[in-house]
């Protein structure tokens, strides 16, 4: 796993870990049952605070992404599986909605307005 940060970025650093760590899952990279990094280790790894990880992982958790175990860390939760078999299907929605002139952020807000 290789989280990527930019402190230049307006965007906040534990948006960008969160962000990486999804695209991960996504991607296959990360599957379910697989060890993050302890957030002390990755907070190091990264120059940044152990706050900034630490809610990052609770961001992640709070989507039912990750477990966090006392003891144990950060672990890719079984209900993340659908997000890597999705993965296809929303790289030809995101090609389509470009090839249709919709910018990423219309899109990400169309996608949010959609009853569940």
């Amino acid at each position: 796993m290789l989280i990527k940060i930019d402190v230049d970025s307006p965007r906040p650093l534990f948006d960008q870990v969160a962000a990486s760590v999804r695209a991960d899952i996504v991607a296959g990279r990360l599957a379910p049952g697989d060890r993050l990094a302890s957030a002390r280790e990755l907070a190091d790894a990264l120059e940044i605070n152990l706050h900034t990880v630490l809610r990052a992982y609770q961001e992640l958790r709070d989507e039912g992404l990750l477990d966090l175990r006392r003891g144990r860390g950060a672990i890719v939760a079984a209900s993340a599986a659908p997000l890597a078999e999705l993965s296809h299907d929303i790289n030809a929605l995101v090609t389509r909605a470009a090839a249709l002139g919709v910018s990423p952020t219309t899109l990400a807000a169309l996608i949010k307005e959609i009853p569940a």
